[in-house]
């Protein structure tokens, strides 16, 4: 059925790109004769015409990061992968591609412009602002939720997960060779912003030694995974964050682009890994294709033993698997990083639309991970170590089946190895996404002041990863019931991500209404994404306006989660409106 299943996938992903969307991509009347701002507005630090397959691996391993990957093992766990894998296919064709390209194309055609600076030219200040606050409120849940997810990885509990106290920390390991591999990058950077200067090495030489040292760091951090055996997780989120702070200022030449080269590279191999495993590793569905959804009627009455608000499918479901169908975020790297580096229009395509459903694949091989364990396997175990070990089992079944078989798996040296390259994969994915949320977020306040100055920028930066920082730290990191914080954080993060998804996908219907263009393409997707996210934050505003009533006022998860619900919504709101005065005005000329 696995092999089935992959295959079925893998066929529709190709007709979506193909069918639809070369269907959507005529809407758009892509021009080449038309220079894009990376050619006008080239300065070598931030507009950079780039080449299509080394801009894709970067904008690949910008949007994919954590949430094709949590987002599908965790909604596999409650809800079953038959809906997990329905939304997955039916999201990422319909619904997420059209907003990755239709968001990229308006950038470049409004000179590179961010998101919310569309909106301003099409909907007036007042929606520039709601959008801009809005916008920075999801990065922040987007900087919190993969911190936190990263630094779990980080904390090398490993002893419990392989269940043999001789057995390696592969949190250390994974740690060491994350930190190896982002020094890798801006070993590369340098070097690569030297060699354009100078013309002495040809560019298809850094695929070749980086790629390769970049698997070489896998095997360095399995063999030393004691340097970096830090359990206190406080630690690994000040790391990571200062992280954030400091990859934020620098040029993306430096680090961001090369550091996304060998994400997307890493990115390729995982799935490479995943999908022959899949159809050739010989591993059976060991998880049900539907779990019992929980009672709303229970879940609303409350009570001891109700139910917790994940487990409700509706509107749940969609919101947990965000980035594997949906996500607004990615419409921010299209904005803010990728349209500046697309060299000619008719790129958008391939890196818009492709990479969405590349990243739809990323889900499919992350969901398959959970799906090839039974619950008592997958029970208590984060989603970033299910993923990190389903590839390693994929990469057994080739090399060490005869483990597979008499069920001593964990204790193969090729699993240790392979487990640190599934765990690390994970991670790599994730600091792709940290610091250019960070950098984004220095973008967004600088724009809000209107002060660009360095000190600005540095400012704007410590913010952004400062505020993260002190949640973390304080009782919201804690658990609230029999539900972790970073599950709860997840919803929110989810839910805030794809109501910016509806919210972005708004404001190109009213460009393309107010250009004299077909739009129903965008505007029925905008519809689904809108209600469903709407229905998302109402819930969590209920649940955490209960936890009030019961239990007093504490910064647990479920209140700053509603905190944070009420902000959006009305926020969302107000841009709701602004864009109907906007449809409704004359059009200008």
């Amino acid at each position: 059925m696995l092999v089935l299943l992959a295959v079925c996938v893998m066929a529709l992903l190709t007709l979506g790109y193909f069918v639809y969307g070369s269907f959507v991509a005529r809407q758009f009347n892509l021009d080449d004769k038309q220079a894009t701002p990376a050619v006008t507005r080239q300065d070598g630090v931030d507009f950079i015409p780039t080449r299509p397959f080394y801009l894709l691996g970067q904008h690949f391993s910008a949007i994919a990061a954590a949430g094709p990957i949590v987002g599908p093992i965790a909604a596999c766990s409650v809800f079953g992968w038959g809906p997990s894998l329905l939304w997955i296919i039916f999201g990422v064709i319909f619904i997420g591609a059209v907003h990755d390209f239709s968001a990229l194309v308006a950038s470049i055609r409004h000179g590179a412009s961010s998101v919310a600076q569309v909106a301003r030219e099409h909907l007036g200040k007042r929606a520039w602002i709601v959008l801009t606050a809005f916008i920075y409120i999801a990065l922040l849940y987007v900087i919190i939720a993969f911190t936190d997810v990263t630094a779990q990885t980080f904390r090398g509990l490993s002893d419990e997960l392989l269940a043999r106290p001789e057995t390696i920390n592969k949190g250390g390991s994974v740690a060491l060779a994350s930190v190896l591999y982002l020094s890798l990058a801006l070993l590369m950077g340098t070097l690569q912003r030297w060699t354009a200067l100078s013309r002495k090495l040809p560019s298809w030489l850094y695929t070749v030694v980086f790629v390769p040292a970049t698997l070489g760091c896998v095997y360095v951090g399995s063999q030393f995974p004691g340097i970096l055996n830090i359990a206190d997780i406080r630690l690994w989120y000040g790391a990571i964050l200062a992280y954030c702070f400091v990859a934020s200022l620098l040029p993306v030449w430096l680090l961001q682009q090369p550091r996304g080269y060998l994400g997307g590279w890493m990115l390729y191999i995982a799935c490479g890994v995943g999908v022959l495993g899949i159809l050739f590793g010989g591993f059976e569905v060991k998880r049900p294709a539907f779990e019992s959804p929980a009672s709303y009627s229970a879940f609303f009455a409350g009570g001891e033993g109700s139910p917790a608000m994940t487990g409700l499918i509706f509107p749940l479901l969609f919101v947990t698997i965000a980035c594997g169908a949906c996500s607004g975020f990615h419409g921010l790297i299209c904005g803010g990083t990728t349209s500046k580096q697309i060299a000619k229009e008719s790129h958008c395509k391939a890196i818009g639309f492709g990479a969405m459903l590349l990243e739809g694949l990323v889900a499919v091989v992350a969901l398959s991970t959970i799906m090839i364990v039974s619950k008592d396997q997958s029970s208590g175990r984060a989603p970033g170590v299910l993923y990190g070990d389903g590839l390693a089992m994929y990469l057994t079944s080739f090399f060490d089946r005869a483990s597979l078989q008499d069920g001593t798996w964990m204790r193969s040296p090729v699993f240790t190895v392979a487990a640190t390259f599934g765990a690390m994969a994970f991670s790599t994915f994730v600091f792709d996404t940290l610091d250019v949320s960070a950098r984004l977020g220095r973008y967004l306040l600088t724009e809000l002041t209107g002060v660009k100055s360095r000190a600005m920028g540095m400012l704007a930066s410590l913010v952004t990863v400062a505020i993260p920082l002190l949640l973390l730290l304080g009782p919201a990191s804690q658990k609230s019931g029999s539900v972790p914080a970073w599950q709860l954080f997840w919803t929110l993060f989810g839910s805030s991500n794809q109501l910016l998804a509806a919210l972005t996908l708004l404001g190109i219907t009213v460009w393309l209404r107010r250009s004299g263009k077909r739009c129903w393409y965008v505007a029925l997707p905008m519809a689904f994404v809108l209600t469903i996210t709407v229905c998302a934050l109402l819930l969590q505003l209920f649940a955490g306006a209960r936890e009030v009533v019961q239990s007093g006022w504490t910064w647990s998860p479920l209140v700053v989660n509603a905190i944070a619900a009420t902000l959006l919504l009305g926020l969302a709101g107000i841009f709701i409106v602004e864009a109907l005065k906007a449809v409704r005005a004359k059009v200008p000329g």
